[in-house]
């Protein structure tokens, strides 16, 4: 019997679409072996980022597909992960500590962006990453509620904060600092500081993404973040409703005009399903998102329901990932997490930590 060809196991995985990423394994530069010994066939992939309870599914799929394959042997399919540096601003670096920094914003408020933040960093950090949250809106930073933690951050050395943990991710926010009810009465440059304070002077642990969870809009905050901080890609989360999606488009325009890639946006409250009888209605709408990711040719990540349990798991200080973590609800934050960081993983990576800097000096 003729030996397996090995050009036949790579055109079954060209063939082979990875949803996550959008494109085949070999394009994703997924496959970085195929061995073959007889009829006997090996694969190693790796995956740029995490997906946990997405290796399982891939690997029962690629081993359904090479079955087919015409006198096929044993075949062994390793599948690991490897989460690196992406690029980021030109005149900017990666922060120390710090692989990727993902923007989450909306241009208007009350859209959830808050919750979807704090779930989708619970789903990366299930997914297998380590991840951390950064509450940027000072005048209102919601994020200790969120996840059940107060009290005041552990200094270390006089200088630099340790990030409180929950749910095994690391956090900081302006709200472990002030009293519950101490109004923040700042101006434009004394909150953009304490942004710039919040990251630089926390000691966050080898994280793979840090989440920035931003107020509401396009002022100050914004502007310092997409300036001064390096960042990886952003997300925009927005409800199907025609004035949330006009002030969507706007945050989505402004990381544009600053080259910050846009990762995707995600449609939250885009129907609401009755928790008494299981009607579902599009209270907001029907499909305004997808309309805006066709416009501005970007993804739609997906799609979240207007789901009381998600509202109450967030406000009692469990979010719907960590209180639900097998729930529909937690599926769909998953399943955006994965894509979200897939649509990084594609995009370029950053070597300025593989180069030394060259000093020229007259001798």
């Amino acid at each position: 019997m003729a030996s397996i060809d090995k050009a036949a196991v790579e055109n079954l995985l060209k063939s082979f679409i990875d949803p996550n990423v959008a494109t085949d394994l070999v394009s994703a530069k997924a496959v970085k072996n195929i061995g073959v010994e007889g009829n006997d066939v090996s694969i190693k992939i790796e995956l740029g980022y995490p997906a946990k309870s997405y290796v399982p599914e891939l690997k029962t799929k690629l081993e359904q597909q090479l079955a087919a394959l015409p006198g096929i042997g044993n075949v062994q399919i390793e599948i690991g992960v490897n989460i690196v540096s992406h690029s980021v601003q030109k005149t900017l670096k990666p922060l120390p500590g710090v692989k990727n920094i993902i923007a989450v914003a909306s241009g208007k408020g009350g859209v959830g962006k808050s919750t979807t933040s704090v779930n989708l960093a619970l789903a990366l950090a299930a997914e297998g990453a380590n991840v951390g949250i950064l509450d940027a809106d000072i005048y209102g930073p919601s994020i200790p509620t969120m996840l059940g933690l107060s009290g005041q951050p552990e200094v270390v050395d006089g200088k630099t904060m340790l990030p409180k943990v929950s749910f095994g991710i690391q956090t900081i926010s302006i709200g472990y600092l002030i009293d519950a009810d101490q109004p923040m009465i700042w101006r434009g440059p004394m909150v953009t500081g304490a942004l710039q304070q919040l990251l630089t002077q926390t000691r966050w642990s080898n994280l793979d993404y840090l989440i920035i969870d931003l107020p509401p809009g396009t002022g100050d905050i914004q502007l310092t973040l997409a300036q001064q901080i390096p960042v990886s890609g952003a997300v925009i989360v927005t409800t199907p409703q025609d004035i949330a999606l006009i002030d969507a488009q706007r945050g989505l325009g402004m990381f544009e005009k600053v080259n910050v890639p846009i990762l995707g946006l995600v449609e939250n409250m885009s129907i609401h399903i009755c928790s008494q009888c299981g009607h579902e209605e599009a209270i907001f709408g029907h499909g305004g998102g997808l309309a805006m990711a066709q416009k501005n040719n970007v993804e739609l990540l997906g799609s979240l329901p207007l789901d009381i349990n998600i509202r109450q798991q967030a406000d009692s200080g469990r979010p719907t990932v960590a209180a639900d973590p097998d729930s529909r609800a937690a599926d769909m934050y998953k399943a955006i997490a994965r894509k979200m960081a897939a649509k990084l993983a594609m995009r370029a990576r950053d070597y300025s930590g593989r180069f030394p800097n060259i000093v020229i000096q007259n001798t």
